[in-house]
């Protein structure tokens, strides 16, 4: 991810971007989880409750759909499958007593199965009429508005996980030598003149061979309610000034 420098920034003998003045490095918060919510059915939007920025809990209601055409279908759906069981338990009875053959018995049992795969197939489509929050978050992006009429694949709102912000920042690649999963950095957020304790979650898969850097993400530790994804700062790590 690229991040823009300020004036102040340089570029050590490493590549990675400090600090000139302390060999801080240049990082920038990012969400943890940044999803597309995309409707998978045609219909009507019939509630959309959440504006950008707005919070919402893990399970909130994000869109939901007139769905009343795909309810009275999966009914159809549901009463034929209930039918067709009743007809293959007749068809059964009838067979015990060598009224019909197995043929009939056959054929009534593959009516009953596809019967069932239609109410099965419309009891998904019905589910798929409410989209609720797979995580806490936040509203980034709304490109839809209530009862506008979508299709499938239709983007609706872009939502950011923000319980747990990602700290993303590149190191030079001799820093791995004291650098593991687990140690402890301090990242100064510029947006709010203010520390915040971070804290190495997973290295780089390689090392680039011109800058000899390697990637480096890590986690803020414990709540913090006001950061916010996209925030940008300088990261310190004890032993590396």
């Amino acid at each position: 991810m690229a991040v823009a420098l300020p004036l102040a920034a340089q570029t050590s003998d490493a590549g990675a971007p400090v600090d000139g003045g302390s060999g801080r490095i240049r990082t920038q918060l990012v969400a943890q989880n940044d999803v597309e919510i995309s409707s998978e059915v045609a219909a009507k939007i019939d509630r959309l409750p959440l504006k950008e920025g707005d919070a919402f809990a893990r399970g909130d209601l994000l869109v939901g759909f007139d769905c009343s055409l795909y309810q009275a279908q999966l009914n159809k759906a549901a009463a034929t499958a209930a039918a067709a069981t009743r007809q293959l338990d007749v068809t059964r009875q009838l067979a015990s007593l060598h009224s019909v053959g197995a043929m009939e018995v056959a054929q009534a049992d593959a009516r009953a199965k596809e019967a069932a795969a239609d109410a099965a197939y419309m009891r998904t489509t019905v589910g798929k009429c409410a989209i609720r929050a797979p995580f806490a978050g936040r509203v980034a992006k709304r490109d839809a508005a209530p009862f506008e009429y979508v299709t499938p694949g239709k983007p609706l709102l872009e939502i950011l996980d923000t319980g747990t912000l990602e700290v993303k920042l590149i190191v030079p690649s001799r820093w791995l030598a004291t650098i593991e999963p687990g140690s402890r950095f301090v990242v100064h957020v510029d947006d709010l003149d203010r520390d915040v304790d971070a804290e190495v979650v997973r290295l780089g898969a390689r090392i680039d061979p011109v800058s000899q850097t390697v990637s480096l993400s890590g986690r803020i530790v414990g709540a913090q309610a006001q950061l916010l994804p996209g925030m940008s700062g300088w990261a310190s790590f004890p032993g590396h000034p």
